[in-house]
C-alpha cells in the first residue's frame, strides 16, 4: 500500500514524508493550471478544474457519468466535457474502454475513468495506509487504479503490446482489466485488495472465458498475499508485488 500511495512521480516519491509529498502535488496541481491548462484553453473560473479533477478522484474505477459529475460540480455538461478534455491533455487523467467481440461496442459503450498517478489520487482523496486498512472500498480502488496505470507503462515496452480494457455484463459479471494482442487473443487480469481468496473471485474470469472462447489465452487475480495459487487451467492468484519484482 505504501508503494499505491507514494505513485511514480520521481520528485514526489523522493519527499519521504507525507506532509511534502501533499506539498509537492498540491504545487503541481497548480502549476499544471498555471501553465499547462491556460495554454490550451481561455478558462474564466479556473477553480473549477481542480474541483472536477477531485470529483473524478472520487470516482476512479467508475463508469465515466458525465451526468452525475454536472451535479457534483455545478457546471452544464458542455462546458464539464470541455474541461474534462482538458484533464485528459494534460495526462491527470486516463480512460478505460470496454471490451466486446463487437469492435461497435466497445466505442459506443461507457469507459471507466482513472487518475494517470495514485500518488496524485492518494493526494486529492487524503488516503494513507491506515485508512487504506480500515476501508476496504477505497483500497480496493487505489489498487485497481495503480494495476491499471502500472500495466499500461509495461505495455509500452512489452513485445506484445496489449491494448486494455474492461469486461462487464449487463447482469453484472465483471474483469478489472483486459489485455488483447493484435492476434485477438485477450487474457483477464482481477485485482483484490485482500490477502486471502475464495472461488467466488475467480467468477468474472470464468464468465469471460466462457464469452471469449478461442480468444481466451489465461485469466490472473493479482492479490496482497504471497502465494502463486491455481484455480483451474490458465486461471491462477498471483502476488500484486509480482508486477515491479523479479
Amino acid at each position: 500500500m505504501e508503494t499505491v500511495l507514494g505513485g511514480g512521480y520521481p520528485l514526489a516519491i523522493a519527499r519521504q514524508s507525507a506532509t511534502r509529498r501533499n506539498a509537492w502535488f498540491q504545487s503541481y496541481i497548480m502549476t499544471i493550471l498555471q501553465r499547462d491548462i491556460r495554454d490550451l484553453a481561455n478558462i474564466s473560473d479556473m477553480t473549477s478544474v481542480p474541483r472536477l479533477l477531485s470529483v473524478v478522484a472520487a470516482h476512479a474505477g467508475g463508469l465515466l457519468n458525465f451526468a452525475d459529475l454536472s451535479r457534483s460540480v455545478a457546471l452544464p455538461q458542455t462546458t464539464l466535457k470541455r474541461y474534462f478534455a482538458l484533464l485528459e491533455a494534460t495526462f491527470l487523467v486516463q480512460l478505460l474502454r470496454p471490451w466486446a467481440k463487437n469492435l461497435g461496442k466497445r466505442i459506443i459503450q461507457t469507459p471507466k475513468v482513472y487518475l494517470n498517478d495514485t500518488g496524485l489520487l492518494a493526494h486529492l482523496l487524503g488516503a494513507t495506509v491506515d485508512r487504506l486498512t480500515a476501508e476496504g472500498n477505497l483500497a480496493g480502488a487505489m489498487l485497481e487504479n495503480f494495476v491499471f496505470m502500472e500495466l499500461r507503462k509495461q505495455s509500452t515496452w512489452s513485445e506484445t503490446q496489449p491494448e486494455l480494457f474492461y469486461w462487464r455484463t449487463a447482469s453484472g459479471q465483471e474483469v478489472d482489466l483486459v489485455l488483447e494482442d493484435r492476434a485477438g487473443r485477450v487474457a483477464g487480469v482481477e485485482v483484490k485488495a485482500a490477502a486471502t481468496l475464495s472461488a467466488s473471485d475467480v467468477r468474472g474470469l470464468q464468465a469471460m472465458a466462457t464469452a471469449a472462447g478461442k480468444q481466451w489465452v489465461r485469466g490472473v487475480v493479482l492479490y496482497t498475499g504471497t502465494g502463486v495459487i491455481p484455480f483451474g487451467t490458465n486461471l491462477h492468484a498471483v502476488p500484486i508485488s509480482r508486477l515491479w519484482a523479479a
